[in-house]
């Protein structure tokens, strides 16, 4: 599969080939906050199979916290393009938003539903984790 997606403005763009290795929604309030209070909807994707074709993103990483992740994002627009976690090293993590064609995702899986909000929706037939599955 071939996924070609970027930024609201169009300074970042980027290509991912390959099959993915997840899709899912992301209910933690980590993802409220990026997405502005709906879950994150997203599709891991092999590292070494992805790259920017165009721009350079900017990071942003919590000094805070353990295992912190990192998220990229454009600094003209502020579009959300992806993120690296340390619990999938060779993993880059898609926004499903800025896809060229965002009708490729199908939910397979639910995480984090414990904080799960009651307008946030699970179609049927999505397996649904309170945390991340073991």
């Amino acid at each position: 599969m071939t996924i070609n997606g970027g930024c609201y403005c169009g300074a970042i763009r980027y290509t991912s080939e390959g099959e993915p290795q997840a899709s899912l929604q992301c209910h933690c309030r980590e993802c409220q906050y990026i997405t502005g209070g709906n879950p994150n909807v997203l599709m891991v994707v092999p590292l070494d199979r992805f790259k920017y074709t165009q721009g350079e993103p900017q990071s942003f990483k919590r000094t805070d916290i353990e295992n912190a992740v990192t998220r990229y994002f454009c600094g003209k627009c502020g579009t959300a393009i992806g993120t690296r976690t340390p619990t999938r090293p060779n993993s880059m993590i898609l926004k499903v938003g800025t896809f060229d064609d965002p009708s490729v995702f199908k939910p397979k899986m639910a995480i984090f539903t414990i904080d799960k909000q009651d307008f946030h929706h699970i179609g049927e037939g999505v397996v649904a984790f309170e945390r991340r599955p073991g």
